[in-house]
């Protein structure tokens, strides 16, 4: 098996049984190995040549195992493929993710305005690998370098939301300012986490906002909020202190959740204000 440094396998990530994602990966897998043999090689050979063992290698083919696009970048130059296993690297980029974060993934890509308030926790959007990695690690029961790292890249995979255009989404974020002076991971994760946000900060499709400790009203008392609204009139939210946790899409719910947005960011400092606050708080580091 080959291991980075890291400690986890770089080849990819076992396929979830059940999963829809496994039809697609078997199909990959099959079309490497038909592009290797028509190339003339065993998987040995392929193995060698890309720094895998054999049995890696027929696990892809049998679509045992999520190959990493880097991978197919590679096997299609190896293997003179012309670019068939290239075309499979986004699917495959998308397989890796668990399937939960993959359904979330789907959902942020397609939102036009997204409504974020966090209160233990920078939100993942705005998490540097760094950070989602310090927090992974902090999760018990503890989990496995190779799950952390499956996690990690799903989530910081997701940042790629703030380069979308036509139109760009509307993003807005509250945070409670704890989450800007716990230092989780210490003060140099911390510091360049607070850097990272000044910079997403100054996006013009994004708003940053910090509640204040201080403040002796608020809304937010109840929990965490996340609402996606889609071009087509819809929207999908949930609030931990809300129907039961889970996700709703009924129209009255979502006038609930969107009220308590709405008061929450109206006690927080407002957008420029709360970039100074973040300015201040990196300073303190």
């Amino acid at each position: 098996m080959a291991v980075t440094n890291r400690g986890v396998d770089e080849s990819g990530w076992d396929v979830e049984p059940g999963d829809e994602i496994e039809p697609v990966v078997q199909a990959v897998g099959h079309l490497l190995k038909v592009c290797r043999e028509a190339a003339g090689m065993r998987a040995v050979d392929l193995g060698e040549s890309m720094g895998y063992g054999e049995d890696m290698i027929r696990k892809m083919e049998r679509g045992q195992r999520i190959p990493r696009p880097e991978f197919l970048d590679r096997a299609d130059t190896v293997l003179n493929a012309q670019g068939h296993l290239r075309a499979f690297m986004e699917d495959m980029r998308k397989a890796r993710y668990p399937k939960k974060v993959r359904r979330l993934a789907d959902m942020e890509a397609r939102a036009v305005e997204q409504l974020y308030y966090n209160n233990h926790n920078i939100h993942g959007l705005l998490q540097t690998r760094e950070y989602a990695k310090a927090l992974f690690e902090m999760t018990q029961p503890p989990l496995s370098p190779e799950v952390i790292e499956r996690e990690v890249a799903a989530r910081t995979d997701r940042a790629s939301i703030f380069e979308r255009d036509d139109p760009a989404p509307a993003l807005s974020f509250v945070q409670e300012q704890v989450t800007l002076e716990r230092p989780l991971g210490g003060k140099a994760v911390m510091r360049r986490q607070l850097e990272h946000l000044l910079v997403v900060g100054q996006l013009r499709n994004v708003s940053i906002q910090v509640m204040p400790t201080d403040r002796d009203e608020h809304a937010g008392t109840q929990g965490l909020i996340e609402v996606l609204k889609f071009d087509d009139g819809t929207a999908i939210g949930r609030s931990d202190g809300a129907f039961n946790g889970r996700p709703t899409s009924n129209p009255r719910d979502l006038r609930i959740l969107e009220l308590r947005y709405g008061t929450i960011r109206a006690q927080a400092l407002p957008p420029r204000e709360s970039l100074i606050f973040i300015e201040k708080a990196l300073g303190r580091l």
